[in-house]
């Protein structure tokens, strides 16, 4: 795909603009002497375009207190107010009589991690003042969702998502999702100048932010609890731009569902994110030690060690977020990202698409992103200098000019009559549920029984790499021979294709009777591995301790014995965190 310079000047800004045909990657590179907050245009060549002189309005800056959502903007028309919000049906009205007074959500209501503090680096511009109004709980109504009587129905626990909204009613809807481990608050500071043209929708991931606490270990599942909630509030047909795994469910609904989206943003994001060993690793380190380990390394991995250090209120933000996820949802996202892969679904994807990436992000870096670029037809790339994974929150007007110019330019025909199922109506609210502090096992659902060899043998492998990881399973197949390969191919077939993924039993009883097997039969040599499987099936250290202590009972003392030496070996070296 060719590049071109793009135009210094930003196009109109209009609530319907017509497409731009032709149109090619729009690249930001880093000029001479960047300016933090801005975005530089340069095409192939020494030559940089000077930036346009027409400098994004800066947003409101946040100062709400820990316990209240921002306050919304001063251009919000009225209707479902911002958040926290949870989708609603709309009540049934008696004819001829007065509207009933809208009810307050519950007194408990979810909490959100604090706003993140205005940027103290690189050129300020003078801040408007919005005075801090107090608001009652607001509880949102909800348009239909298609023509015709609805059914009623009520959402099963944790199918809707925590939301809010900001901007004039009446105009399109712009979707924003956030990245594992932050709330809405991380798109703040774009949510001023995007909401003069669009109606933003925010929405947390289950368990970030106070919202319910109900894991969602796919990305497939938290694509369609997103579609459910839209379909509440009666929006069929929008723009999405999500952040990480946020990216992730955007690039899932354009797969899945491409007549709801009209354009597309993936900002840090990847076909790919890293390897499932790495995802599982961190849930294993989670299940163990809590979040604080992955608090206290969140900075290192979404900001440049300059932006961290000059901003040091910012990183704190940052990390209380961590701190207020739930566990057990945290694990789940890992084991979502763990299991996303769409490299060779890529061209499927038929919206216009922006890829944006932070120049020294090192999570989803440029690689990842032109990876995005070349396979999915019509995208383009965006390149943020002096960012890194977060880019919204370390170079939000060069992020925000980016927004503005995509989606001002790819939206097409948001608001015309899409013919989609209606989605049936609910029967009663949806109540808050207060988050959980347990950590569960996600649950995992078998897939139907194979038929053939090849089947067996595909299933197989799927299962052993999860449990055992592929580290594990690349040395294994790569040490065999053709001595060796019929017995690899036995053990991926009955071992893992057909016993290991038997419904009878979830992976974490399989991991208890594995343990004790290896142990009883004396075969400690494979214990170690067995141990590492446990870890990632979701046992914790204590569960594989009295798991050990009754095979002391019944296997006898030695081999016991050996065996805690060799997993408390192994124990150490996995659930230790990162430096």
């Amino acid at each position: 795909m060719s590049e071109t310079t793009p135009q210094p000047a930003r196009p109109p800004r209009t609530a319907h603009p017509e497409p731009l045909q032709g149109e090619v990657i729009r690249q930001v590179t880093q000029g001479p002497q960047p300016v933090p907050g801005q975005a530089y245009a340069q095409a192939p060549g020494p030559t940089a375009v000077q930036p346009p002189q027409t400098a994004t309005p800066p947003p409101q800056q946040m100062s709400a207190p820990p316990s209240q959502p921002a306050q919304p903007h001063p251009q919000q028309a009225s209707g479902p107010g911002p958040g926290p919000h949870y989708a609603q049906p709309p009540a049934p009205q008696a004819p001829q009589a007065p509207q009933a007074p809208l009810a307050p959500l519950a007194p408990q209501a979810p909490q959100h991690a604090q706003p993140y503090p205005q940027q103290a680096s690189g050129p300020q511009h003078a801040q408007p003042q919005v005075p801090q109004q107090p608001q009652a709980p607001h509880q949102p109504q909800a348009a239909a969702s298609g023509p015709g009587p609805q059914a009623a129905q009520e959402p099963g626990p944790g199918r809707l998502l925590q939301y809010r909204f900001d901007g004039p009613e009446d105009a399109p809807v712009l979707v924003i999702g956030p990245s594992l481990g932050t709330t809405w608050h991380m798109w703040d500071r774009q949510i001023p100048e995007l909401s003069q043209h669009w109606r933003i929708f925010r929405y947390d991931l289950p368990g970030h932010g106070g919202a319910p606490a109900h894991p969602a270990a796919a990305v497939t599942d938290l694509a369609d609890r997103l579609l459910a909630t839209l379909d509440s509030v009666g929006v069929q047909r929008f723009g999405y731009a999500g952040c990480s795994i946020g990216g992730a469910v955007g690039a899932d609904l354009a797969l899945r569902h491409p007549h709801r989206v009209a354009a597309l943003a993936l900002v840090a994001a990847s076909p790919r994110f890293g390897t499932a060993d790495e995802f599982r690793q961190r849930g294993v380190i989670v299940r163990s030690n809590g979040l604080e380990p992955i608090a206290r390394t969140s900075p290192e991995r979404w900001f440049t060690p300059g932006f961290a250090a000059a901003q040091p209120a910012i990183v704190e933000w940052a990390v209380q977020m961590v701190r207020t996820t739930d566990p057990g949802c945290y694990i789940a996202s890992c084991e979502a990202l763990a299991a996303f892969d769409i490299r060779t679904e890529l061209p499927r994807i038929g919206v216009p698409t922006l890829v944006l990436v932070g120049a020294e992000d090192k999570v989803t870096g440029p690689a990842e992103a032109r990876t995005l670029v070349a396979g999915i037809p019509d995208a383009r790339l965006a390149l943020v200098p002096g960012a890194s994974h977060l880019a919204p929150v370390e170079q939000p007007a060069a992020v925000t000019d980016l927004l503005l110019m995509h989606f001002s330019t790819a939206w097409q025909d948001t608001l015309a009559s899409i013919p989609v199922p209606p989605n049936p109506g609910f029967a009663a609210p949806f109540a808050p549920v207060v988050p959980v502090a347990e950590i569960t096992a996600s649950v995992d659902l078998p897939d139907a029984s194979p038929t053939g060899r090849a089947d067996r043998y595909e299933r197989g492998m799927k299962v052993r790499r999860e449990v055992l990881g592929d580290a594990h399973v690349d040395a294994a197949t790569a040490a065999s021979d053709g001595f060796t390969e019929d017995f690899q191919d036995l053990l991926t077939r009955y071992a893992w294709g057909e016993i290991w993924s038997r419904e009878g039993l979830d992976r974490r009883s399989r991991s208890c009777v594995s343990l004790t097997a290896v142990v009883a039969s004396g075969h400690l040599g494979g214990l170690a591995q067995h141990v590492r499987a446990a870890l990632r099936n979701g046992l914790t250290p204590v569960e594989i301790k009295e798991v050990l202590l009754q095979t002391a009972v019944y296997c006898g003392i030695p081999a016991a014995g050996a065996a805690f030496e060799i997993a408390q070996s192994v124990i150490q070296e996995e659930t230790t965190p990162p430096a």
